[in-house]
């Protein structure tokens, strides 16, 4: 039995991955206590450290910048999946010039660190006469380099498709632009929407970069919260917990929309 990309494990094989599974849950769960330890020797699982975030205030204190994380996010997303449509759609192009600065945009925005973007948002263009909002100072970095992975992901999307879809569409006189509005694109999308799913986890994780400009987000929050009230390990344990919940919605949905997508 096998699958598209590689055979199926045999009994043999499966019994050393439960093997392995098992010694590295026992060595991360030995890593875990021995953190709990050190922690507890040091003092910072004392009662009196962890108080504070049993308070209403803390909370909303940090709930406040969890809402400039999604706000920026969902910005990002938008932007980022709009312009990745008419990347990827400018990568198959046939027209070459739109092609070649398609692609040239898509290769450069891969490899250019976000936080250089940022510094660029934050320093170069304020020098150029151009000092845009807090937010946009983290939402265009962003964008640009979002934009590019969204348009690989569209573009892997389209290519994925049979020819034949397209082809039949042309032959009930739909034009080109009409095929790829009404046909491809929406089933280009069905197919890859687990992958854009695990996209917006990344972005998300990216916008903690949002403390370099000030912006009020969930990492700058806990930062000063901590320098508040000196308890650094325990505020940013809870602000992991939080990113964690949320990453870990998305990457629920996520494999819940791939089960759909290879059982439905």
């Amino acid at each position: 039995m096998s699958t598209v990309l590689y055979d199926a494990p045999g009994p043999r094989t499966r019994r050393r991955i439960f093997i392995w599974s098992v010694v590295s849950a026992l060595v991360l769960a030995g890593l875990v206590g021995l953190g709990l330890w050190q922690f507890a020797e040091h003092g910072q699982l004392d009662a009196a450290k962890w108080t504070p975030f049993t308070q209403w205030p803390i909370w909303e204190y940090l709930f406040v910048g969890l809402l400039g994380t999604l706000e920026a996010a969902a910005y990002v997303a938008v932007l980022s999946a709009v312009a990745g449509v008419f990347l990827a759609l400018g990568r198959l192009s046939r027209v070459r010039p739109v092609r070649w600065l398609a692609t040239g945009y898509i290769e450069i925005a891969r490899t250019l660190p976000v936080l250089l973007m940022i510094y660029v948002t934050l320093f170069a263009l304020p020098s150029a006469g151009v000092n845009l909002p807090t937010l946009w100072k983290l939402v265009l970095p962003l964008t640009v380099a979002n934009s590019a992975a969204f348009a690989e992901i569209f573009r892997a999307g389209i290519l994925s498709l049979p020819k034949g879809q397209s082809e039949a569409a042309v032959s009930l006189g739909l034009s080109g632009v009409q095929t790829m509005r009404h046909v491809v694109l929406p089933q280009a999308v069905r197919h890859v929407t687990p992958s854009l799913v695990s996209q917006l986890v990344s972005l998300l994780k990216d916008t903690s970069l949002g403390y370099v400009v000030a912006f009020t987000e969930l990492l700058y929050r806990a930062q000063v919260l901590s320098a508040y009230n000196h308890l650094l390990v325990q505020t940013f344990l809870v602000v992991t917990f939080i990113y964690l919940v949320c990453n870990g919605t998305l990457s629920f949905a996520a494999h819940r929309l791939q089960r759909w997508e290879k059982h439905g």
